[in-house]
């Protein structure tokens, strides 16, 4: 049986368990999620969106930006402008926000010369990793506002 892995986190957190996604991949999920929950008919801010999940606003937009370019989420400019889904949330999966992010690219060759990494290693956590995007593929938009409840 695989055990868990623990790491500590800043002490307001406490303990928590060990995600597989990179911070970046976790602000793109959750600013997606939060466009889908506050765009009530009007943009939402990047300020406002950092401002609910207390992100730092540089690093924020260009994550941004990447879904704005994905067609994940679509830029309003002006002054009341901001960020609304590029498409129902029901049809972005958290696999289609990483991939836009660049999280889960694919890494095509590599520069280390070695027969363990090529015929053992990665073979190995390439079939890891594809069950990991077939499970986030299968994870929307949709699923994880729904999570919030009425």
């Amino acid at each position: 049986m695989a055990s868990v892995i623990y790491y500590r986190a800043p002490l307001w957190v406490g303990v928590v368990r060990m995600s597989l996604l990179s911070r970046k991949g976790l602000l793109a999920i959750t600013a997606v999620v939060d466009v889908a929950i506050y765009a009530k008919g009007r943009p939402v801010s990047a300020k406002a969106l950092a401002a609910r999940n207390t992100l730092p606003p540089r690093h924020l937009e260009p994550i941004l930006q990447e879904l704005v370019r994905a067609g994940i989420l679509k830029g309003i400019r002006g002054p009341r402008g901001g960020y609304e889904l590029g498409r129902e949330r029901r049809r972005i999966s958290a696999e289609d926000i990483l991939r836009a992010t660049q999280i889960l690219d694919d890494v095509d060759g590599h520069a280390v010369d070695s027969t363990l990494l090529n015929q053992v290693v990665l073979p190995a956590v390439g079939q890891a990793e594809q069950v990991f995007a077939t499970a986030l593929s299968r994870i929307s938009v949709d699923d994880l506002v729904l999570r919030l409840g009425p």
